[in-house]
């Protein structure tokens, strides 16, 4: 079906602007108060899950209350009568987004970076304290405006409102599977510390010109996301100050509480990290074994106290019993141990296959260096998983 001309009598359709699985998004205008805006128009298939559209208007509510420089305000939404088509009416910014940039350029300037990295943390973090998480931080989702030169976040909640709808298809956009927090990739509720993940995910790919994890299918991705540290990003580029890589992979712990604890300490420590300065939650990650393993900074020893969180500038190592070091400094890990946490880490594989099987494997057909599989490969990969599965845990 061509698309309306107008929509709810107002918005006068111009250009389409871009189009992925769950929408298409028009240049328009308001003919009521004469200025430019962007229109999504969501994908006919859409409209048959009731439950999809109750949980879109909810969370378009929710997007519509947040008014930030550093995210795009949503002005409008319903259903267009005419067409029967449902629609968000959104600012229009007027230039490129990340992914464009990265389409222009493999890799972005630092001092570029570092400003593109810092807008989006204020506009994380403002959303965070209002109750909204994003879900699908990714470059597409970042717009860098041409007048400003500020960077807004677009498309909250919309990834919240696709990911239990009945409908799904391969190249739907469920959040493109590289930007995916572990805990996402495993089915858990996104949290804020899942935006600063992906966000992690983001500055890498900015700076070193490729993901942390690069991968050619979803188990290989599973797999390397459990298992694998991340590289330095100074072993691509390293004219990168090594405070700014510190505070951009601390981002990128697998445990949500071993990140950073809000998108503004992120902000600031990137800030610093420009300057070659660090802040106290990167001196943290420095004092462990990552400064003489730079693979293990995923694997870092820093803890804080279920009963009563430390705050981030405070995380230390955890202390052993009787001052006695880590078990893991003394020696080789004991068969039954190695045992345990191998079962642990085939469970967390299950769970990936079971609840993520088909959430991870929409990716966005438009993001840089990731390969979109069709149904059959998404399949084809996930059997893989579990026949692994089976076949070590006997």
């Amino acid at each position: 079906m061509s698309p309306p001309t107008e929509v709810a009598g107002r918005y006068r359709i111009d250009r389409r602007l871009g189009a992925g699985g769950m929408s298409t998004v028009y240049l328009s205008t308001d003919t009521v108060l004469e200025r430019p805006v962007a229109i999504k128009l969501l994908a006919e298939h859409l409209a048959e899950d009731a439950d999809f559209v109750a949980r879109f208007r909810r969370e378009a509510l929710a997007a519509a209350r947040l008014q930030h420089p550093n995210v795009v305000q949503v002005f409008d939404s319903g259903r267009d009568p005419a067409s029967d088509r449902h629609y968000i009416v959104m600012e229009y910014v007027d230039g490129p987004s990340c992914a464009d940039l990265l389409r222009e350029s493999k890799r972005l300037d630092v001092e570029r970076t570092v400003r593109i990295l810092r807008d989006a943390c204020h506009g994380l973090d403002y959303a965070h304290r209002a109750g909204v998480v994003h879900r699908d931080v990714k470059p597409g989702n970042l717009l860098v405006a041409d007048e400003t030169g500020f960077t807004k976040l677009a498309d909250f909640g919309i990834a919240k409102a696709a990911e239990q709808t009945r409908i799904t298809q391969v190249g739907a956009v469920l959040g493109t599977a590289a930007y995916l927090s572990p805990e996402q990739a495993r089915g858990e509720e996104a949290g804020p510390a899942s935006d600063i993940y992906s966000l992690g995910v983001c500055a890498y790919q900015f700076l070193a010109g490729r993901l942390p994890h690069e991968y050619s299918s979803l188990t290989e991705l599973a797999l390397k996301q459990q298992q694998d540290g991340v590289e330095p990003i100074a072993a691509q580029r390293p004219e990168v100050p090594r405070e700014l890589d510190q505070a951009i992979r601390l981002a990128l712990e697998r445990a949500p509480e071993m990140r950073y604890s809000s998108a503004i300490e992120m902000a600031h420590a990137l800030e610093a990290g420009f300057h070659g300065e660090s802040t106290a939650a990167t001196q943290a990650l420095a004092a462990t074994d990552f400064s003489r393993d730079p693979t293990a900074a995923t694997h870092a020893l820093r803890t804080r106290t279920p009963s009563a969180p430390t705050p981030a500038r405070e995380r230390t190592r955890a202390p052993t019993r009787a001052g006695r070091a880590p078990t893991r400094a003394a020696g080789r890990t004991p068969p039954r141990r190695r045992r345990r946490r191998l079962g642990g880490f085939l469970a967390l594989l299950a769970v990936i296959a079971a609840v993520a099987a088909v959430g991870i494997a929409l990716l966005a057909a438009n993001d840089q260096g990731v390969r979109t599989p069709n149904s059959g490969q998404a399949k084809a990969q996930i059997q893989q998983l579990r026949d692994f599965i089976r076949e070590h845990s006997r």
